[in-house]
């Protein structure tokens, strides 16, 4: 199986090489260029493709791959927003994704984002190393006994509760599909009402497009911390953007963004960044944006890399793998 990896990145290469290992029946050729109706050529000659959150893999494409024999897509992330699921079905294109990588290095990064913004430690950081060690402006909140309200509560969301009980938080969760657990099940809007902090776990669905909106921040306390390691369409960015210079939101955390295929995973300093919103939001002094590295441990890409390998081999023998969406 020849396979065609797309937005391929200088870190991922040792750890593909070191899965496909055991696969000599499969063989990878890394692109840089994400995925589009412009770079869909490349997939000439490949039986399957390899993509990432931000390629593109709309209808125009799928027909364009199907044109080309590949017959398989191969997601190495959880998520798959950006395919046109019923499209490839038509097409005969099978489509398999990673479901669960490592769901601490998302939860782990989640928290990582709430105690800079609550003990102001990227500020504190850049203070030091001017040699100022002055503490206004640096005063900073407990995570106890605060109340978390976790949006969406699958293998992520339980990791984070786990994490967040360990803080002596009170944890709110809102999502339909769970059971009983460590935290108390609420509706979305008394988890709006009542949290001190909010960390979205959802998939992106039409459902959850724009599920922080105007209306949603309204109902908020003032002063709430929002974090966002899903995906970026889940907040209204304009909303959030408003929400922001009232004050109604006080922090903001974000490791993903509604634009951010434009933006993310390049070498940016260089360039006069066009999109508005972003030198926005990125222009408050409460708000820490990081690049979508919510996932970018050695454990996630360790089993990004060997799951992916595994669903294609699958593939290749002619089996259904447990992985297909």
């Amino acid at each position: 199986m020849k396979v065609a990896l797309f937005s391929s990145q200088k870190y991922e290469k040792p750890f593909f090489s070191n899965a496909i290992n055991a696969y000599p029946n499969i063989e990878i050729s890394h692109f840089e260029h994400a995925l589009s109706i412009d770079t869909v050529f490349l997939a000439s000659g490949f039986d399957a493709i390899c993509v990432f959150v931000n390629d593109e893999v709309n209808a125009c494409v799928l027909a364009e791959l199907a044109e080309l024999n590949v017959r398989y897509i191969a997601l190495r992330c959880a998520g798959y927003n950006n395919v046109d699921i019923e499209a490839a079905h038509a097409l005969g294109i099978q489509v398999v994704r990673v479901p669960a990588y490592s769901p601490e290095a998302v939860a782990e990064h989640c928290i990582a984002l709430m105690l800079t913004l609550a003990r102001k430690t990227h500020k504190a950081y850049n203070r030091v190393r001017e040699e100022n060690f002055d503490l206004n402006g640096l005063l900073g909140f407990n995570i106890h006994n605060k109340t978390v309200g976790v949006i969406g509560c699958g293998k992520i969301g339980q990791s984070l509760v786990s994490i967040l009980n360990g803080f002596g938080a009170h944890t709110l969760v809102f999502d339909p599909n769970i059971g009983e657990g460590s935290y108390t099940q609420v509706s979305l809007q008394m988890l709006f009402e009542q949290s001190d902090i909010i960390t979205l776990h959802c998939p992106l669905t039409d459902a959850t497009h724009h599920l922080l909106n105007s209306d949603a921040f309204e109902q908020m306390k003032q002063g709430v911390m929002v974090i966002n390691t899903s995906r970026g369409a889940l907040i209204d960015t304009q909303a959030c953007i408003k929400a922001l210079k009232t004050k109604k939101v006080g922090y903001l955390g974000l490791d993903v963004y509604e634009q951010e295929s434009e933006l993310f995973f390049k070498d940016r300093s260089e360039d006069i960044i066009q999109d508005d919103d972003f030198i926005r939001l990125s222009g408050f002094p409460n708000v820490l944006i990081t690049g979508h590295q919510g996932f970018f441990t050695k454990e996630a890409l360790t089993e990004i890399a060997s799951t992916t390998v595994d669903n294609l081999n699958t593939l290749d023998s002619g089996r259904i793998s447990p992985n297909s969406i």
